[in-house]
């Protein structure tokens, strides 16, 4: 067993790199989940309603902010295409959040309109969130792109402790100031790019210096489809999730964003670890299998083995779920655990599907990739405003619901595809014998 961990595992540079960032992520997630019950007994639920909204208002922002060219980064051969990458992805950060704080400051009504007034006290908090998750996913890329993966994850150990420590500081010293959650929230997702800019400073600072605004130009016209088709995909993938949010909060009467957040929180924090890592893994093989016409065993492979990881783990969740929750969280906090029950098998199917979604572009399918994205933000919002004529007190199952069955159609999808590509591949292959 020591020669095969040896041999397979710390002499293997990519489950090695994968290993460290796992190792990061996991120790960041663990300590926000352990500081969860001291949060919720803390801050109310109204709090954390604040907060669901605050943050998905930032998602929307940030994951446009860099017009994708920040994914681009670890692509180029050559360094110096791959440092102007970076400098476009950072200018754009730079502009999004001028273009932010412009817009709140002609338009706060706006903003204040769309969230309920829920977030018309912490406006000014959104560029600077803006600003720092920008920063630091960039960043996180260039440092990717150049190994430095431990400093990667002990960003995210530091910045999930910095931003806990922040919370329960003001939480204990008042309660009632939710600005201590969003300032929390802030530093936990984004101050990392500090360590990492210096990083960059003092190690490849000459390679920047050498960018001049020609170099600039070609470079963003060579990778000009990041931003022209990626950033919409991205924003339908992104606002799926977080666009419900802010209308269940909209619409709803009591704190359902903050029992939904949380919720969230718990469900996501394992699935997306382990599937993150699958997703990771089945890429790199996946593209091999592709070139041997094993891709669809594999796939399928894939997915039973990951609903053979979550399918009894899912299941205890929901049924113990609304009987722990209030002894977990505070008595305040039972809606949570319901909310858990009926997010189950959204996520269930999530798990299973998310890795193996990967094979639409190792199969050339990113069109295929993007009409799904954008079919679930029509299905989750639609499925909402719908409830909204009907009954409103359901919002949050609907929202469950319809997670459940965008996924459902995802994986249809991917096996559908899978199968087509294999029957294609074989009839070229016997044409040309």
């Amino acid at each position: 067993m020591k020669a095969l961990i040896q041999e397979k595992i710390l002499k293997n540079p990519f489950v090695r790199r994968v290993s460290v960032l796992v190792g990061g992520t996991a120790l960041g997630q663990l300590i926000t989940i352990l500081a969860l019950p001291i949060l919720t007994r803390l801050y109310g639920p109204e709090a954390f309603s604040v907060l669901a909204v605050y943050s998905s208002v930032l998602s929307l922002i940030t994951v446009i902010a860099c017009l994708r060219l920040e994914i681009a980064i670890p692509l180029p051969k050559s360094d110096r295409m791959a440092a102007a990458l970076c400098v476009l992805a950072i200018t754009s950060v730079i502009f999004f959040t001028l273009l932010t704080t412009v817009f709140i400051a002609i338009f706060p009504d706006i903003f204040n309109t769309l969230t309920d007034n829920k977030i018309s006290h912490f406006l000014w908090l959104l560029p600077i969130g803006v600003l720092a998750i920008g920063l630091y996913n960039t960043l996180q890329y260039w440092s990717t792109r150049r190994k430095k993966f431990h400093l990667i994850a002990k960003t995210r150990i530091t910045q999930s402790l910095s931003g806990t420590i922040i919370k329960l500081i003001v939480g204990i010293i008042n309660s009632s100031w939710t600005a201590g959650l969003i300032i929390g929230q802030v530093i936990s997702q984004g101050t990392g790019f500090i360590s990492l800019s210096r990083s960059l400073l003092k190690n490849d600072w000459q390679l920047f210096k050498k960018i001049k605004p020609a170099y600039l130009k070609a470079t963003l016209k060579k990778y000009k489809n990041f931003p022209k088709y990626s950033t919409l995909e991205a924003f339908a993938n992104v606002g799926g999730i977080q666009i419900p949010i802010i209308l269940i909060a909209y619409y709803s009467a009591d704190a359902e964003a903050g029992y939904l957040m949380v919720a969230m929180q718990l469900l996501s924090a394992p699935m997306s670890l382990i599937g993150n890592s699958v997703a990771q893994v089945y890429l790199s093989e996946g593209a091999e299998r592709h070139h041997r016409n094993e891709l669809k065993q594999f796939t399928i492979k894939t997915i039973i083995n990951l609903a053979k990881i979550a399918f009894i783990p899912l299941l205890l969740i929901a049924l113990l779920a609304p009987f722990l929750m209030p002894y977990f969280l505070g008595e305040d906090w039972q809606r949570t655990g319901k909310l858990i029950s009926w997010m189950a098998p959204w996520f269930f199917m999530q798990f299973i599907t998310s890795p193996v979604s990967m094979s639409l572009h190792i199969t050339g399918n990113q069109k295929i990739a993007f009409i799904l994205q954008f079919t679930g933000l029509l299905l989750r919002v639609g499925s909402l405003l719908i409830t909204i004529q009907f009954h409103e007190k359901y919002l949050v199952e609907s929202y469950a619901i319809s997670g459940f069955v965008f996924y459902l159609v995802y994986l249809l999808v991917i096996l559908r595809e899978i199968s087509i590509y294999k029957k294609d591949s074989q009839f070229k292959l016997n044409k040309e014998i």
